[in-house]
């Protein structure tokens, strides 16, 4: 394991950035007017999204496997915190806004007590935006130990203690006046452990990866950027929701593809998770926040945001730049069959 201090900053900026993209970045929140808010809600959010993060990041590292898993696996905590610990994926009065009816009742579906569209959405914005972006631009940042482990037995302990303290807080927040039926627990946590048994399935062999035309950094980020737009700027209704799955399997096609060559490169992870983060810090300056929120401040935070995500972006483009002699690249220009990671 690599020493603390070239440990101890990935582990952060994760734990950090994690809730940052999951509930600040697209700009919703009623919070969005008060900076000292958003600080503080981090004290409630880096346990809930941030440890989840690491922890995800952590075991698959330590298992020898890649993005699959770490897809998966995002996908099964997505499904926990919409089903299990917030519920609102069955809470028809979650948000009191007339938003949330708009986006809910033209897909629900009665007998279930879930809306179609409301499923996409929570789930691909926990894969995306809470997990898998947050990972694939720190790991971008720290890139000399973007594959090994960060954490000992106690650093997972410590993870897993603050985790549990944020999901009891939340879940008894959100379960006052509302809890979701039995039946309705009993699918979501099926559905989260099939996530989770499918994600240590998946073969610790690297995949063979082949010679193959690969976009360059930029241009596989510009299309990811343009269709995680498209994707959030679809109606809400079911010809809407049967497009943004589309949408959504036509990125994940194409990522997978791509990687699928030996072009592939850190640079290209980096350029697919930047984005997601681009995408929602640009879009956040169109979207009305809950409550009442001044324009200037919600503008200015927004502003705030979309610097900071452009720092952050540029200084793990620089740090894979740096590290480029001994690992191949950032965009590897090998033109031969290897074996190697999906990642």
């Amino acid at each position: 394991m690599p020493p603390l201090r070239h440990r101890f900053g990935p582990i952060l900026g994760l734990l950090l950035l994690s809730p940052i993209c999951a509930e600040y970045l697209i700009g919703y929140l009623e919070v969005m007017g008060s900076p000292l808010d958003l600080l503080t809600g981090l004290l409630i959010l880096a346990p809930l999204y941030g440890t989840a993060a690491v922890v995800i990041r952590e075991v698959t590292r330590r298992t020898g496997r890649g993005w699959p898993s770490i897809l998966l696996l995002s996908a099964a905590f997505g499904v926990i915190q919409a089903g299990l610990v917030d519920q609102s994926l069955f809470n028809p009065d979650f948000v009191d806004e007339p938003s949330w009816d708009l986006e809910r009742l033209p897909t629900v579906i009665p007998v279930l007590g879930i809306s179609l569209n409301h499923v996409l959405d929570f789930v691909a914005g926990h894969v995306i935006w809470s997990f898998a972006a947050p990972i694939a631009v720190i790991e971008s940042c720290a890139p000399r130990v973007a594959d090994r482990p960060w954490l000992g037995r106690a650093g997972m302990v410590v993870m897993a203690v603050l985790y549990g303290l944020a999901v009891l807080v939340i879940f008894r927040e959100h379960t006052k006046d509302f809890m979701a039926s039995p039946a309705q627990l009993a699918v979501a946590a099926a559905a989260a452990i099939a996530l989770a048994a499918a994600a240590f399935l998946a073969p610790h062999r690297p995949a063979l990866r082949r010679s193959g035309w690969v976009p360059a950094s930029w241009l596989a980020g510009s299309i990811a950027v343009a269709l995680m737009a498209v994707h959030h700027l679809l109606p809400a209704s079911r010809p809407g929701t049967a497009l943004d799955l589309l949408t959504l399997v036509l990125l994940g096609g194409l990522v997978a593809w791509w990687a699928r060559r030996v072009r592939w490169g850190p640079g290209h992870a980096l350029a697919v998770g930047g984005a997601a983060l681009v995408t929602n810090a640009g879009l956040s300056f169109m979207v009305e926040p809950l409550g009442g929120v001044s324009l200037t401040s919600k503008y200015a935070a927004n502003a705030v945001l979309v610097l900071g995500v452009l720092v952050l972006l540029f200084w793990a483009r620089r740090r894979l730049l740096e590290t480029a002699p001994a690992q191949g690249g950032p965009e590897r220009r090998v033109g031969t069959e290897v074996r190697g990671s999906v990642s």
